[in-house]
C-alpha cells in the first residue's frame, strides 16, 4: 500500500520504518527535518506537509503528542483533509481524549474519510521490534480494514469497541503503568533504605505476586535492568512528561464519567512534581528520584 505517515518521533519513526521492512511505499512528514532525512535514508519519501503527505495514498497514519496537534494535522489549511483523497481511512495511533477522536472522527466523515482511534502499548523497544498492541476503536468493518496495515507494526490487534474506545483502553492501561511504576519506586527504595541488596529484592519481587511490567522489564532502580531506561540515566523510551499527559487524560475522563480514581490523582501529583523539578524529559521510571533523594539515583 500507499501509506501517509505524519509524526516521527520516538514512537512514530521505528513504526514508519517498519511499514517500510513491510514492503510499503510511505510518504513521511515531521517537522523535525533530521527524523524525515532517517526515514528517507531508508527508503520512505519527504512530504513537504501534512497535506501532501496525505495525497494520493491509500491509507494515512499519524502518531502526534497530544490532542490539539491531532485536530491541527486533521484541519489544518495544508493538513490531512486538505490532501487526502474521499473514502481513503486515517489511523490515528497517537494518545488524546476519547472526546477528540469522536469530534475528529465527525470531522473526517463529513469529509468522506473515516477516522479510527489505533493507540498503541509496548513502548518504543515493541515499536522498533514491530510487538506494539494495537487498541483499535472504529466499526467492525473498520477494523478488518486497518489490521493489515497495523500488523506491520505490531503483534497484538485487539478491536475494543466503537470509536474512542481505543483511546480508553490506552489511558485505562496507562493509569495503571504510573501508578505500578510508583509502586515499584517506593518499595524498591524502601528496601535500600532497610539494607536489603536491590537485586535480591527485585528478583524476589519478579518470581513472587509484586511482580509486573514496572518491576520484571522496567525496574526503575538502576543497574537491576540493563535494557530498562534506569540503566542509561533513564534517557530514552516514555517521558515524565509524556506519562504526566495520559494521567491527565485519565483524571479528566474520569471526572467526565464521574468516576473516582484516587491512585491515579496521586501518581499525576508525583510526575507533576518530577515535572516541575525539571525532569520532564527524563523516563517516567525516574519517579524514583523521589523516593532517592540523598542517595545516588543515577
Amino acid at each position: 500500500m500507499k501509506i501517509g505517515f505524519i509524526g516521527l518521533g520516538n514512537m512514530g519513526a521505528p513504526m514508519a520504518l517498519n511499514l517500510l521492512k513491510a514492503g510499503h511505499t510511505v510518504n513521511v512528514f515531521d517537522l523535525n527535518a533530521q527524523a524525515v532525512q532517517s526515514l528517507v535514508d531508508a527508503g520512505a519519501s519527504a512530504a513537504a506537509s501534512a497535506k501532501a503527505a496525505a495525497s494520493g495514498v491509500e491509507c494515512v497514519v499519524t502518531m502526534l503528542p497530544a490532542a490539539a496537534h491531532v485536530r491541527s494535522v486533521l484541519t489544518a489549511e495544508d493538513g490531512v483533509l486538505a490532501g487526502i483523497p474521499k473514502g481513503v481511512t486515517i489511523i490515528d495511533s497517537s494518545t488524546i481524549d476519547p472526546a477528540t477522536v469522536k469530534a475528529c472522527a465527525e470531522i473526517a466523515a463529513k469529509h468522506g474519510n473515516t477516522f479510527v482511534d489505533a493507540p498503541v502499548s509496548g513502548g518504543t523497544g515493541g515499536a522498533a521490534a514491530g510487538t506494539l498492541t494495537f487498541m483499535v476503536g472504529g466499526s467492525a468493518a473498520s477494523y478488518e480494514h486497518v489490521k493489515p496495515v497495523l500488523s506491520a507494526m505490531g503483534k497484538n490487534i485487539v478491536h475494543c469497541g466503537d470509536t474512542g474506545t481505543g483511546q480508553v483502553a490506552k489511558i485505562c492501561n496507562n493509569l495503571v503503568l504510573g501508578i505500578t511504576m510508583a509502586g515499584v519506586a517506593e518499595a524498591m527504595s524502601l528496601g535500600e533504605a532497610l539494607g536489603i541488596d536491590p537485586k535480591v529484592l527485585g528478583g524476589i519481587i519478579n518470581t513472587s505476586t509484586g511482580r509486573c511490567w514496572s518491576s520484571d522489564t522496567y525496574n526503575p532502580f538502576p543497574g537491576l535492568i540493563e535494557t530498562a531506561p534506569s540503566s542509561r540515566g533513564y534517557t530514552g523510551g516514555f517521558g515524565t512528561d509524556l506519562m504526566l499527559k495520559d494521567l491527565g487524560l485519565a483524571t479528566d475522563a474520569a471526572k467526565f464519567a464521574r468516576q473516582p480514581v484516587y491512585l491515579g490523582a496521586l501518581a499525576q501529583q508525583l510526575y507533576q512534581t518530577m515535572s516541575m523539578r525539571g525532569a520532564g524529559r527524563l523516563d517516567f521510571s525516574a519517579v524514583i528520584k523521589l523516593y532517592r533523594t540523598d542517595r545516588d539515583a543515577g
